[in-house]
């Protein structure tokens, strides 16, 4: 039985998310409490030149595990490799991201695995007896719940992007172990044909450092101009989101919708426009470093979260917010 610590590293179109990052930094931390070693997984077809990426941030091992079949991420086939390689090295603690992959992926491995999860995770530890301490939001972020699970093996946890820093990079690189996985076309129900684009190159809110939200506020779906405005001068990093009133008014599409039933995002500021502040969208950005809110409302239930606070005409706010941005970013 080991002590060693794994982290899922997960990638997009031939590119490390920034995520995998802040996981083998926290998974250095928690290894050499542990006293094991941190080793990386890579899953996916002709992934190998991503390994390098990797190295310099606490990883001694990369397994790369590549198969055909895996050209386009497959639920039954990532858990599958994922599932075999943990049984055959006997990991103690298994960590990935709550992304959208990973809200997919990984409480079909803790099945596959007969183990626990706590997703979702906001920082993690070890404790005095050597097990892992997910600490975790409930009841719509309002309280927040340290997860033991000792019985678990491995004890598995489901890190929210964007709450911990990225490592430094140090010279160190890790050994590379190529495993070939194997998969028979039973093992896969589901086959991906093809996947359609909607949001450009932008980034994705999970990821993005900056996030100018708009609500039912805003109107009407033109209005969003001035958020996008606002985005741009912020410059790289920088995206527009909404809340599900916005949404479902036929403002925006879905796949930027923040809050419970949308995506649960943890930015460096978050620009809340004309959004009242329900605890469905509070559940997904309450986390937010700093919270930024305009409306003509004082009573919105937005303030009552915000680190700063606008009462006023948001059309009028907006437009002299993005000037001011621009006047800032042309000193540096």
């Amino acid at each position: 039985m080991s002590n060693d610590v794994w982290i899922v590293a997960e990638h997009k179109d031939g590119k490390l998310k920034k995520v995998s990052f802040e996981l083998l930094g926290i998974g250095k931390k928690l290894a050499e409490k542990t006293g094991g070693s941190l080793s990386a997984l890579l899953v996916g077809h002709q992934i190998e030149s991503l390994a390098g990426g990797l190295d310099g941030y606490g990883a001694q091992k990369t397994f790369v595990c590549e198969s055909e079949t895996l050209t386009r991420y497959s639920s039954e086939g990532y858990t599958k490799a994922i599932a075999d390689l943990v049984k055959t090295h006997d990991p103690a603690i298994l960590l990935g991201a709550a992304t959208a992959l990973g809200k997919d992926l990984f409480p079909r491995v803790a099945a596959r695995l007969q183990t626990g999860l706590a997703s979702d995770c906001t920082a993690l530890n070890i404790n005095d007896e050597g097990f892992l301490v997910a600490e975790r939001p409930m009841f719509a972020g309002k309280v927040m719940v340290d997860t033991v699970t000792p019985e678990a093996r491995p004890q598995m946890a489901a890190l929210r992007p964007n709450v911990l820093p990225v490592p430094e990079k140090r010279s160190e690189k890790a050994e590379i172990e190529k495993v070939a996985v194997e998969l028979n076309p039973q093992d896969l129900r589901a086959v991906i044909k093809e996947v359609v684009k909607t949001a450009g190159e932008k980034i994705d809110l999970t990821e993005a450092s900056i996030i100018v939200a708009g609500g039912r506020g805003m109107a009407n779906k033109e209005n969003f101009k001035i958020l996008e405005e606002l985005a741009s001068a912020f410059g790289e990093g920088a995206v527009v989101g909404a809340s599900r009133s916005a949404v479902d008014s036929d403002f925006v599409s879905h796949d930027i919708q923040v809050g419970q039933t949308g995506k649960v995002v943890n930015p460096n500021l978050y620009v809340a426009c004309g959004i009242s502040g329900s605890i469905q969208h509070l559940a997904g950005m309450r986390t937010s470093k700093f919270i930024v809110a305009v409306n003509k409302d004082a009573e919105a239930p937005i303030f009552q979260v915000a680190d700063y606070g606008i009462v006023d005409d948001l059309f009028k706010v907006i437009p002299l917010l993005t000037e001011e941005v621009k006047k800032l970013k042309a000193q540096e």
